[in-house]
């Protein structure tokens, strides 16, 4: 398609090259009609430019709009070159002291909670940074996108509203000055005639709508026939339903399919075929009947496409405009003006109005272009934002209303720039008052909510997915309501007053269709077929739980609005409660000689409904008359004489008893839905609105009425008016057996009525209610929360009702309600209160900081606290009684001291004294003293305790603060002591509790007893301090202390014996002990011998005499035989472990790792060719063990491991789910541990002591000798390998071949050594040889492979060296005690390592060996070797020293091991030494110390100098030999380090004590340790012949020439540890660098889930479709892709956007964990939701960098996936 096409572009090229935009302009400027011209100009070009073709050409097409069609407009309208004229506007041009940066998704916005006037306005990083308010107390989240920077907005901001560079921009302000004064006339009429004509022909040709056919002044001559099948995107279709039609509608690849979706996603449409009609006809019924079988179809269009290039220039030019009038306040003022200028039709025809309101019919990319445009001009402008808004305002029930018909989200719709008008004070007032917009937003709000019952209330259908789809988009409306009332007028105008009003009525019939919906009605007999509906009205009601607050906040401002909106309140609910006694007889009720009328009415079985909204509201205001002091300055005003109390108290008493019934279990049968509801009623997200104000509304009734009437109301609406109105009710129920289930729940329905009455007499913290302010009742939330347990302030935030004005969303989040709503006011609130009351711990490694309660504020702690849950109640009981044991106090838990009551609410504390309530009190105190069985529960008397401590604590504080004169007619104290009517004269309440002290049933309320006597006594002593009697009274306080001592001695002598007893049983059983060790005196004696054999450690052991230890050569310290046994943890039985017994197995894991990588971008190309003999020092890749030190039998594992496989198997055919670990690779978690593993490793015996036990001669060769033997020994296999691959015939040349071969002496190549191994022992070997080339190379596994020895000893190599750096990082000794596992892993893994030749074929060995050692000791036939740059010297010693018995066990020449091994480790040590001198190029400085001519510095020197001889002068020269020691020293000490561990698991040989001990650097004892001499160049000097030789053929190697003429690079030592990047110290600057950081593929579009790789400090735009990449067959995400090149599979990352960590490990394992990053009160923020500052935390983040260290990466995987099973369902491949 393409070749076809690129003629024909070449010829368009041309024609449109040579259009000049100079000319152009020049005939538009002569133009009688300009829009003719334009538009002749626009119809001709427009198509020739765009769209030419399937695929755009987007830069192309650019370079050509500008050259031909915007080139002439900006000539046109300048006059002259656009680059001076635009140039010259700009120099006249003031710049605005308004931002108005338009906010990218992703990006780092700021608000401060300090000054910010609402939540909702922000500040972009830069404007941040420059302000004053990057010293307060600000929150940072991360943008949607849209909306703008408010910097500059002095409405926004209660003090530094500008930043320092828009600051500047402010000193010429004086007034609001036209802008269009500083462009000249012609400029001006050009603008506004070129704007006019643009704006119009973009606004006309985006809201056509033919498909086919464009407006008749825009048509072309000769219309060719090419149309796109265009795709757009909607909210319903998953990117899968999408990528899978169009793989079937236009055959594309799955790729290509992956592009047109992101695209249609991204820019909301895309052409997905080309060309004539019928051929995109047929695309787009392929689509549509694809995609309409579950939902509606996607939506497709076949358009011309000439409609498709004017659609794409219209956009164009709507960019173009945006940037234009950047250049010039007066050219945006020209724009503004013609885009509200009313069209020839009248009423919505302007430019701007037509956009909006064809808003939900363009297309996302279409919408985004215009809302920048309106941003950049509209809202930049303040004259045209008033009447931009006034316009918005007028439309606002289409807007909405299309809206509601869309189905994009509201972030891309017109509707969410409500926030800018909204929000803003002044623009929200004119509206209110100009455009009466409360009333239209709940007018419009309710005509979307039809549904109603016959008594008008709001019904909602089954909440679908569906439902649930629009109902959100209803609530954006609830969202605008709230920016217009976010914030409260300061003056009110009469104007205002009367539309505030008549919202207030609008808003008063919203709450009236919720007053009383989803009503309930007890289930009986059955349980309920079909839960109800009940979550919509839950969601409506959270939704408006704020604006019912700000609606009370703003009448609470204005008296004659409150008292306006109390009558319209009230008489809403008189209306609601119409009809109050209609079919509910009347009904008298009479208890203690009073009696009422009230109305038969029954919870249990009537219908009842827990929404009361109209009560809810009239209860707040109610309380705001009390709090402004409306009732005493007015009362004539008020109609508080109309109110009718049994009418107020009615329905919330009804909506407590339905709680207290569903607490005592009647309504069980109701199914969840109910006890959901009960459960929101009192969460803290409603109970603001819904449970503390119907306890208000109670408050007001009993203030009202007669306490014992109201007392009786209750008694009946709780059912429990017989139980206290029958005299000896206690007595009949134990005499009678009723139904158990009845009194147990008449007991709980008693208990929950006294909880209820403390809370009516208690809860007097709201201001209004009780003599209090906000603090303190923000005060006491607090105590009560830390007196459960201490909390974080996150926590503690969540467990707090949110602040009114705190629940805006902020602007830049707008539409986007799942944001985090903030807390501003809350949290400022919170953090000034906390302070007083709490103190703050700060976090360790792991946890968070908590608050934790001062303990003087103990006092005021409330036990039967509101807001409790049954739950947190028992724990705070708990808690304090348990804090109070500490400090040796009783444990009583007395009501606090309360505050009094408003004058309105004064009367509430009667209740307490009333008749009724005594009667109450002494019927339970009477069935607690008869203690009989089920009628009386402890927590019922708690409760009456409770209450008469309140009633006691109330009648003191009357007492203390009386007026002269004034008699307290509170008197509690009397009544209490009087004894009851006749006839059955039971005792006074007084008496009771008396007998209640000290009876053996109520040990627990004691304290609380004793308590109320002495508060009794101490009143009494008040009112007779005043009167003249002491007698009564001691009498009194005389009982009660000596019952007090009685207590006392009692207490002492329970707790005298116990202690008898205590050291009774201690003596009996260490007597017990001491017989057992006796009997059993043998088995102690081997326990002991054990621990010894087993600690390997053999410090301090006697064995080993402390001369110095030697850990290898001939003279190599003898260690002893010891014998080590070891239990299995699968059997449990213990054996030794022996040469030819049962292998004795430890779990372990192997993987790949990078860990010390220095160059991580080396890749294997082709594995199965690869040969890892050598290991490059750049440890490119290395292959680490590691175990977690649990011992099996290999057979008890190999059982175990079949059954894991087999429970797999099993598993997979019932569910396709991850597990943590891959059964395929042989992956299983210990069966002790649960630690992943995949492979195990044989215990064994040192294997040198096995193989060594040959007959030794004294003299042993040295150095030179040895060499000469090994080379002979080599050239002889050589020769005798030659022998054995060739054929036949040949066979009488090689017999005299053989003859002249001089075999050396001792030699025996014939010689096959047996395996000294048991079966089982072989088996293992193999299994971990094997499983270790399988892992390091990602091969299939296969034993016989040659490669199988290399990699065991590269993996002893590898972990030894990671070993190393970990204890070098953390600056710990070489030989500090290890954790035992990783001593007990490097000791097998050794050792393993060494007898693995033992299962290898020898020949092969001993090959590698060859090999290994001619790298060294060139001999004829190995050219192809690396060069000594190229070889780590580690890797090769290990793999010298494991594959040397292989060559001994054949030499019987006497020859010891011992002696091999020291020779190898000084070959391989001088070759280091040589490596370093070569590399380490560091520079001199004239330091040079004194000592320079010791004999070690002038030995370096001399042999630096034989280096620079034999590299041909190309070496540079260096004069201090000091430097060059120092540089040696320094470069050779890591691999001394690892020699010393290697040789000590090898040979046993403890670690001299000296290397334990930290700090100095053990530089002699490791050269002794290791059998070096301490002036190490001695070995040169002492070897000078064959060094000679040796040094000269390393040198001669070209690679080295190469180096040394800088013509590639080689590792210098010591290798530096790798670590984790640096992060920033603030975590903005890390969203900010992501938010900058776009998409690789999808062109410049910003990465939605940016993720940071912490090893590499590469961004990756993770989880998303643009950049996935196949890897072994699969489509993975960016981040595991990366594993694979960066980490080799293991990758630590962190996801910027949420603040997370993440764990990736191969394509199935992964797990989050916590950042390093705290904000001030030491937590995390994962998902950024509470947006505090954030900041690094260096310890947690070296924690992270010590996993990676550690290689536990993949273990902590393991752990998080076996501990939370919601992790192994995540497709983490996908990220």
């Amino acid at each position: 398609m393409a070749s076809e096409l690129e003629p024909e572009v070449q010829g368009l090229d041309r024609s449109l090259l040579e259009c000049s935009a100079e000319e152009t302009a020049g005939k538009w400027l002569q133009a009688t009609d300009l829009t003719r011209e334009v538009n002749q100009h626009l119809a001709h070009y427009v198509p020739k430019i765009y769209c030419r073709g399937p695929n755009p050409f987007p830069q192309k097409e650019d370079m050509l709009a500008h050259q031909v069609l915007l080139g002439p407009m900006e000539w046109y309208l300048c006059g002259e070159d656009p680059e001076l004229g635009f140039s010259k506007l700009e120099q006249t041009n003031k710049p605005s002291h308004l931002c108005g940066r338009v906010f990218k998704v992703g990006e780092p916005t700021y608000s401060c909670r300090d000054c910010a006037v609402d939540p909702t306005c922000v500040l972009c990083m830069e404007c941040f940074l420059g302000s004053i308010h990057r010293d307060h107390r600000y929150r940072m989240t991360t943008s949607g996108g849209g909306g703008f920077c408010d910097c500059g907005d002095t409405e926004a901001w209660k003090e530094g509203p500008y930043c320092q560079k828009h600051e500047l921009n402010t000193s010429e302000i004086e007034e609001e000055e036209d802008p269009l004064v500083h462009l000249s006339e012609d400029v001006i009429a050009r603008t506004y005639n070129i704007f006019a004509i643009m704006f119009r022909y973009a606004v006309e040709i985006l809201t056509w709508e033919k498909e086919s056919e464009l407006p008749p002044d825009l048509e072309m001559v000769e219309k060719s026939d090419t149309y796109y099948c265009m795709l757009f995107n909607d909210e319903v279709h998953t990117y899968e339903q999408v990528i899978y039609t169009l793989q079937k509608a236009v055959n594309c690849t799955q790729k290509e399919a992956i592009g047109f979706a992101t695209t249609v996603d991204r820019d909301g449409r895309r052409s997905v075929r080309y060309g004539d009609f019928q051929y995109c006809e047929q695309a787009k019924s392929v689509i549509v009947r694809n995609t309409s079988r579950q939902t509606k179809p996607l939506k497709v269009q076949v358009m011309h496409s000439s409609i498709v290039a004017h659609q794409n220039f219209g956009l164009k030019l709507l960019s173009w405009l945006g940037s234009i009038i950047g250049y010039s306040d007066g050219l945006r003022r020209i724009l503004c003006q013609v885009g509200l200028q009313e069209g020839p039709n009248g009423e919505n025809s302007s430019l701007v109005d037509r956009l909006m309101l064809s808003d939900s019919k363009l297309w996302k990319g279409a919408r985004s272009v215009y809302h920048q445009l309106f941003m950049s001009s509209l809202l930049m402008d303040l004259k045209y934002k008033k009447l931009f808004a006034v316009r918005f305002a007028k439309n606002y029930q289409q807007l909405q209303r299309d809206f509601m018909e869309d189905d994009h989200e509201r972030a891309v719709s017109v509707t969410a720039l409500s926030v800018q008008f909204f929000t803003a004070p002044t623009l929200a007032r004119m509206l209110i008052t100009e455009e009466n917009l409360m009333t239209i937003i709940i007018k419009t709000f309710m005509d979307h909510l039809r549904h109603r019952d016959a008594q008008g209330r709001f019904q909602f259908e089954r909440y679908t997915a569906l439902q649930a789809f629009k109902f959100r988009r209803v609530q954006s409306l609830i969202l605008d309501l709230k920016y217009v009332l976010i914030s409260k007028p300061t003056e009110w105008s009469d104007d205002l007053r009367q539309k505030f009003l008549e919202g207030f009525d609008a808003f008063l019939e919203l709450l009236k269709c919720m007053q009383g919906m989803d009503p309930v009605t007890r289930q009986v007999g059955q349980h309920i077929e079909m839960e109800p509906e009940w979550e919509a009205a839950f969601t409506l009601q959270m939704k408006l739980t704020h604006v019912i607050s700000m609606m009370q906040d703003w009448c609470a401002l204005d008296e004659k609005v409150l008292i306006e909106a109390y009558k319209k309140c009230l008489a809403v609910l008189t209306q609601c409660h119409g009809g109050f006694t209609d079919g509910e007889q009347p009904v008298t009720l009479s208890i203690c000689g009073h009696s009422v009328e009230t109305i038969r009415y029954c919870v249990s079985k009537e219908k009842v409904s827990i929404h009361l909204p109209v009560s809810r509201l009239l209860a707040g205001l109610h309380v705001l008359v009390s709090k402004s002091e409306v009732a005493y300055k007015f009362p004539e005003l008020l109609p508080l004489s109309e109110l009718s109390p049994p009418m107020l108290i009615e329905h919330p008493l009804r909506c407590l008893v339905l709680c207290a019934q569903v607490h005592a279990g009647m309504w069980r049968r109701n199914g969840f839905s109910l006890v959901n509801q009960i459960y929101y009623y009192h969460n803290v997200k409603c109970r603001r609105e819904m449970f503390d104000k119907d306890i208000v509304m109670l408050q007001t009734g009993v203030s009202m009425m007669d306490p014992n009437h109201f007392l009786m109301i209750m008694l009946s609406r709780f059912e429990l008016h017989q139980i206290f109105s029958t005299p000896d009710y206690g007595k009949k129920i134990s005499s009678e057996t009723t139904h158990k289930d009845l009194v147990q729940q008449n007991n709980t329905l008693i208990e929950e009525m006294l909880y209820l009455i403390i809370m009516l007499v208690g809860e007097r913290f709201s201001p209004g209610v009780g003599q209090v302010n906000a603090t303190d009742e923000i005060k006491r939330e607090i105590i009560h929360q830390l007196s459960i347990k201490p909390m974080a302030h996150s926590e503690l935030v969540k467990s707090l009702p949110e602040d009114v004005s705190t629940c805006i969303l902020r602007k830049e989040n707008y539409g986007n309600p799942s944001l985090p709503t903030s807390l501003e006011n809350k949290e400022t609130g919170m953090e000034s209160v906390i302070e007083a009351v709490a103190h703050f711990k700060k976090p360790g490694l792991t946890g968070r900081g908590m608050y934790e309660l001062k303990p003087e504020c103990a006092k005021e702690f409330n036990l039967y606290f509101y807001h409790f849950s049954r739950a947190e109640q028992s724990k705070a009981e708990e808690a304090q009684r348990k804090l109070k044991r500490q400090n040796k106090e009783d444990t009583a838990l007395p009501p606090p001291v309360l505050p009094p009551f408003c004058p309105l609410f004064a009367s509430l504390v009667n209740i307490l004294q009333s008749d009724v309530m005594l009667l109450i009190m002494r019927t339970v105190l009477q069935w607690t003293v008869e203690h009989n069985g089920h009628v009386w529960s402890e927590s019922m008397l708690q409760r009456v305790l409770h209450l008469i401590g309140m009633a006691l604590q109330e009648e003191k504080q009357h007492l203390e603060n009386v007026m002269e004169e004034h008699v307290v007619t509170f008197t509690f104290t009397q009544k209490i002591s009087k004894p009851g009517e006749a006839p059955n004269n039971s005792p006074s309440i007084l008496a009771m509790l008396e007998t209640l002290q000290n009876a053996p049933y109520l040990e627990v309320h004691k304290d609380m007893i004793k308590w109320i006597l002495k508060t009794f006594n101490a009143i009494k002593k008040i009112r007779e301090s005043s009167s003249t009697s002491p007698v009564a009274e001691t009498e009194g306080t005389i009982m009660e202390e000596s019952s007090r001592d009685k207590d006392k001695a009692e207490r002492k002598r329970k707790a005298e014996i116990a202690r008898l007893r205590r050291e009774k049983i201690m003596a009996q059983m260490s007597e017990m002990q001491r017989h057992f060790i006796d009997e059993n005196k043998e088995l102690f004696q081997q326990t002991l011998e054990l621990d010894a054999s087993i600690s390997a450690v053999l410090d301090n052991s006697p064995m080993v005499s402390d001369m110095t230890r030697t850990a290898l050569g001939p003279a190599q310290t003898p260690v002893p035989e010891q014998r080590q046994f070891v239990t299995c943890i699968l059997c449990q039985e213990e054996q030794e472990v022996k040469v030819e017994s049962r292998a004795m197995v430890l779990a372990a894991f192997v993987q790949r790792s990078t860990v010390l990588s220095k160059n991580r971008s080396k890749f294997i190309q082709d594995p199965e060719k690869y040969d890892p003999l050598f290991m490059h020092p750049d440890l490119s890749c290395g292959t680490h063990t590691g175990s977690c030190g649990h011992i099996m039998h290999a057979h008890c594992w190999q059982r175990y491991f079949d059954s894991v496989q087999a429970k797999e198997q099993r598993r997979q055919q019932r569910l396709r789910l991850h597990t943590s670990y891959d059964v395929e690779n042989g992956e299983f978690l210990c069966p002790l541990c649960e630690c992943l593993s995949n492979t195990v490793i044989p215990l064994l015996l040192p294997p040198r002591n096995i193989f060594n036990s040959r007959f030794l001669f004294s003299d042993q060769p040295n150095l030179t000798q040895w060499i000469r033997t090994i080379s002979q020994q080599i050239k002889a296999l050589q020769v005798l390998r030659k022998e054995d691959n060739t054929p036949n015939t040949a066979l009488s040349k090689n017999l005299e071949n053989v003859d002249e071969l001089q075999l050396p002496e001792g030699f025996r190549p014939d010689f096959h050594p047996k395996n000294p191994y048991s079966e089982s022992i072989k088996e293992m070997l193999t299994t971990f040889g094997t499983a270790t080339y399988k892992v390091g190379l990602k091969v299939h596994p296969n034993e016989e492979d040659p490669r199988v020895p290399i990699m065991c000893w590269g993996s002893c190599a590898y972990t030894i060296q990671s070993i190393e750096r970990i204890l070098n990082d953390e600056d710990k000794p070489l030989f500090s005690p290890l954790p035992c596992r990783l001593d007990d892993c490097l000791r097998s893994l050794t050792r393993f390592a060494a007898a693995h030749w033992t299962v290898a074929s020898l020949s092969v060995v001993q090959g590698h060996f060859c090999k290994l050692f001619a790298s060294l000791v060139p001999g004829d036939n190995h050219g192809d070797l690396p060069c000594i740059l190229d070889i780590d010297m580690f890797h090769l010693l290990v793999g010298l020293v494991l594959a040397f018995p292989a060559l001994q066990c054949q030499d019987f020449s006497g020859i010891s091991l011992g002696t091999g091994d020291l020779h190898i480790f000084h070959l391989v040590t001088m070759a280091h030494i040589i490596q370093i001198l070569l590399t380490s190029c560091t520079e001199e400085n004239g330091m040079d110390q004194e000592n320079a001519s010791g004999e070690e510095e002038l030995a370096v020197l001399a042999l630096y100098k034989t280096l620079h001889q034999y590299t041909g002068s190309a070496l540079k020269e260096m004069h201090s030999g000091w430097h060059l020691l120092r540089n040696v020293r320094a470069g050779i000490m890591p691999f001394l380090r690892c020699s010393a561990l290697f040789f000590h698991y090898l040979n046993g040989v403890p670690s001299p004590p000296e290397i334990q001990a930290s700090g100095t650097s053990h530089f002699e004892h490791l050269c002794n340790y290791l059998s070096l001499p301490n002036n190490f160049i001695c070995l040169f000097q002492e070897n000078k012949e064959i060094m000679k030789l040796l040094i000269e053929s390393w040198c001669h190697n070209i690679e080295v020439k190469r180096y040394l003429e800088g013509e590639r690079d080689a590792i210098s030592y010591p290798r530096e540890s790798n670590k984790l990047i640096d992060l920033p110290e603030d975590y903005s600057s890390l969203i900010n660098q992501a938010s900058n950081f776009s998409c690789p593929k999808s062109g410049g579009d910003k990465s939605r889930a940016p993720t940071l790789c912490l090893v590499c400090g590469t961004l990756l735009c993770s989880q998303s479709y643009c950049c996935q990449t196949e890897l072994e067959g699969e489509d993975v995400g960016a981040c595991t892709a990366h594993t694979y090149s960066c980490g080799s599979g293991v990758g630590i990352f962190l996801r910027v956007r949420e603040c997370q960590v993440l764990f990736l490990a191969g394509k199935t394992k992964g797990c989050f964990y916590s950042p390093p990053y705290l904000d001030d009160y030491g937590e995390t923020d994962q998902g950024l939701r509470r947006g505090n500052p954030l900041h690094l935390c260096r310890e947690r983040f070296k924690k992270i960098q010590k996993l990676w260290h550690q290689h536990s990466i993949t273990e902590e995987i393991g752990h998080a996936q076996e501990a939370n099973q919601t992790l192994v369902g995540i497709d983490w491949q996908h990220l």
